[in-house]
């Protein structure tokens, strides 16, 4: 089992590498693919030490697979020779999110729509993937009508270069490079990803479209508002459900809890709830305040939080290629 991986000297690569061998994947010969400017360092997996190589060298090698983490323009220009060699992608950007010809997975939901000739597989955005862990099996029961999500994302979600803003502003750093239109520091900014013509972010468009290609349900409504908070790791979401059918909220914490993936943090009285701190370096998604919406029938609020590079990004992706691997798809 020949694995690529693109980007690996990144944040996501990084973390991708940490996952594979946490979750002990078959990988025999590891791949590790980045930019001409990072060719011939040296990337450290199992306690071996490995050459990064540049994209073509790992092309020729015909990987089985190969984990993109290196942003959209890498993957749109580069995973259809990775592709075109028999190699099976699976991609962390944007790029082929909506594509229609292509899938857009979450293993736990829709793995099984993969197929032998599926050969690039998107990785939806990290804001999404906790999203639909809670709106999946809720869906199934009580049908989606409406969803209103407010987000609170890290600074990971923007690479390492914010983080390092965010830590030389806490440190005092008044000339810090800004990745960031403002100060991230005590602040909380309206703005994740470029402003599309409506207004929305971009962030905020795919939230508001990749649920409903996961789930393969477009009758619902949804809209959404991104935030960036001074955050180091972990995306918390504000979610408003309203359901087409009533619930009763046992049941609701039921459910949640017998979803394989998800973990219900509900006890209020002694103060229990998701955060960020709670997710830090966990591939759970963490779901509390669960309460009924006082304000209109069949209406619920919630909390969703998880660690936004790991089941957001790289544990999501590696999933669908133990479940390729599993499957006999590669």
């Amino acid at each position: 089992m020949k694995v690529a991986l693109v980007g690996a000297t990144g944040m996501v690569g990084e973390v991708m590498l940490k996952v594979l061998e946490e979750r002990n994947f078959p990988v025999t010969k590891l791949i590790p693919v980045a930019s001409e400017k990072s060719v011939g360092k040296t990337i450290f997996f199992k306690n071996e030490a490995i050459e990064v190589v540049s994209m073509q060298e790992a092309i020729d090698m015909q990987p089985h697979i190969a984990l993109f983490s290196a942003g959209g323009n890498t993957s749109l220009e580069f995973a259809p020779k990775f592709a075109a060699a028999g190699t099976t992608v699976i991609d962390n950007s944007s790029a082929f999110r909506m594509d229609a010809d292509k899938k857009l997975v979450v293993p736990e939901i829709n793995a099984e729509e993969l197929t032998p000739e599926d050969k690039i597989i998107a990785n939806p955005n990290c804001s999404t993937i906790q999203l639909v862990m809670v709106l999946h099996p809720l869906n199934k029961k009580f049908g989606l009508k409406r969803v209103v999500v407010s987000t609170y994302q890290s600074v990971t979600g923007t690479g390492k270069n914010a983080v390092d803003q965010l830590n030389a502003e806490i440190s005092g750093d008044a000339d810090a490079a800004k990745v960031y239109p403002y100060e991230i520091f005590k602040n909380a900014l309206p703005h994740c990803d470029v402003f599309a013509e409506d207004d929305y972010t971009k962030e905020e468009i795919k939230l508001m479209t990749e649920p409903k290609k996961i789930l393969g349900d477009d009758s619902f409504n949804l809209t959404a508002t991104a935030v960036r908070v001074p955050v180091q790791g972990g995306h918390s979401e504000s979610v408003n459900i309203e359901f087409e059918n009533d619930f009763d909220i046992d049941e609701i914490r039921n459910i949640l809890s017998e979803t394989p993936g998800v973990t219900v943090l509900d006890d209020v009285q002694n103060k229990i709830y998701p955060m960020p701190l709670y997710a830090d370096g966990k591939d759970e998604v963490f779901v509390g305040r669960i309460r009924r919406d006082r304000s209109q029938p069949n209406t619920l609020n919630l909390w969703i939080v998880a660690d936004n590079l790991r089941k957001g990004a790289a544990t999501n992706a590696v999933q669908i290629a133990e479940y390729l691997v599993k499957q006999d798809l590669v």
